[in-house]
């Protein structure tokens, strides 16, 4: 098999979940070329990923005309792929599959109702997310265990990561903060911002319990309102705002421990391999986080971020 696409709706987190299936892909299929048709507003994640080839963007929310459906078919017809793997859950990327005329269409059986998929794969989702995505590889005889979601780290954003920390003054042991959250969660009326206020408590104990082990804060483009209000609680705290994921995914692996709330850069936290403490409010860290010492998970006993014990999160960061 030589050309292989994949569907992915969704953000930046699921990407990366995504990632072990397209490495897995390519690690038994040597050959192969791997495109995917993302969202906008996941193009970046694949700054990220050593397997694919090309990345074709798509806006799947969106309420496309049937000119945008007829362009997308005709550039994945134009490819001549030999296998599509979808995670969408419409009605219209189903359709969308067949239309391709793809001979290998592969996606969940509980997502092919009218019989379009050739490959229609058991679901499992009572797993981590990554591995349930994986579950679509059986399809084409691939059964070994989910591997960890792994970025790939290009040189120049390692070597901006120590030149921001320098900027900052910070030495080589730190611990990285990144509590924002996306606007489409915010859309959808889940809020994953723990209160500034509350950080700012967790910052003051965790610096005067380990001086030595500073906090850089991580400010994305979506994170102005949060970081402003815990810089001006904490007037010294050293903000960063990496122009990209790339650089952020650098400073992350460079950080002693990251803390989080559930959200895109959580995953990519998983995926540098860097020990971390995620904080959940509605959603589910069994689904979301792999069962893994490195990684923390502080579930609100309400499902409301704001109900975290400050000591819960200090206890753990302490212990992680």
């Amino acid at each position: 098999m030589k050309n292989v696409v994949a569907l992915v709706p969704g953000g930046i987190g699921d990407q990366i979940l995504f990632f072990p299936t397209l490495d897995d892909l390519k690690a038994h299929i040597p050959e192969v070329q791997i495109d995917v048709v993302v969202e906008p507003r996941a193009v970046a994640a694949y700054q990220l990923s050593a397997s694919v080839a090309r990345v074709i963007p798509f806006d799947f929310k969106n309420r496309n005309a049937l000119a945008d459906w007829a362009n997308l078919i005709g550039t994945l017809r134009d490819a001549e792929y030999e296998a599509i793997l979808s995670l969408g859950r419409s009605k219209a990327v189903r359709l969308l599959l067949w239309l391709t005329g793809i001979p290998k269409r592969v996606g969940f059986a509980r997502l092919n109702p009218l019989g379009l998929l050739t490959d229609a794969v058991p679901v499992n989702l009572d797993q981590y997310s990554a591995a349930v995505y994986h579950d679509l590889l059986k399809a084409f005889g691939i059964t070994t265990p989910c591997p960890l979601p792994k970025a790939m780290l290009k040189p120049d954003d390692q070597a901006w990561a120590i030149a921001e920390r320098q900027r900052l003054g910070v030495a080589e042991s730190y611990r990285l903060l990144h509590g924002g959250s996306s606007q489409m969660a915010l859309a959808k009326g889940i809020n994953k911002i723990y209160p500034p206020a509350a950080w700012v408590e967790v910052l003051q104990a965790l610096q005067q319990q380990q001086p030595d082990l500073p906090f850089i804060v991580a400010c994305g483009p979506e994170d102005q309102a949060w970081v402003t209000a815990l810089s001006q609680a904490l007037p010294q705290v050293r903000v960063t705002r990496p122009p990209d994921l790339g650089k952020l995914a650098a400073l992350m692996a460079q950080a002693q421990q990251i803390l989080c709330t559930d959200s895109g850069p959580m995953h990519i936290g998983v995926a540098v391999g860097t020990p971390l403490v995620a904080l959940f409010g509605p959603t589910d860290p069994a689904k979301l986080l792999p069962a893994d010492p490195r990684f923390r998970a502080i579930k609100s006993p309400t499902g409301n971020m704001a109900d975290i014990p400050v000591s819960a999160v200090i206890q753990a960061a302490c212990h992680g």
